[in-house]
């Protein structure tokens, strides 16, 4: 997705900044990475709070095959399909996402 697309996608948080990262994009506000753009697909950062609400809406939580072949789950997930089409599901979701990031910050 280019940059202008994913900035009017995440509107409702105010300013976000994109940097280059792993064969994709890192989407960050506040200086807080809370979303990815990888694989053609737009992820979302979901924490114990808000991955299952994430997961009720329908969306896959993003993982990949480790050293030993095991999945390897990582703490992104989907957008939720009736977010592309609804900006105010979209505002909730980067919320969510924004506030996961935050609190993942914190326990740094």
């Amino acid at each position: 997705m280019d940059n202008d697309a994913i900035e009017e996608m995440f509107q409702a948080l105010g300013s976000v900044s994109i940097r280059r990262m792993f064969g994709g994009k890192g989407i960050y506000h506040q200086g807080i990475i809370f979303a990815l753009d990888l694989f053609d697909e737009i992820m979302l950062k979901g924490d114990g709070e808000t991955a299952p609400l994430l997961e009720a809406a329908g969306a896959r939580r993003w993982s990949y095959a480790g050293k030993t072949g095991k999945p390897v789950a990582m703490p992104y997930w989907t957008v939720p399909e009736e977010a592309y089409d609804d900006p105010d599901e979209m505002a909730k979701w980067a919320r969510l996402a924004f506030e996961a990031a935050v609190r993942a910050e914190a326990k740094k």
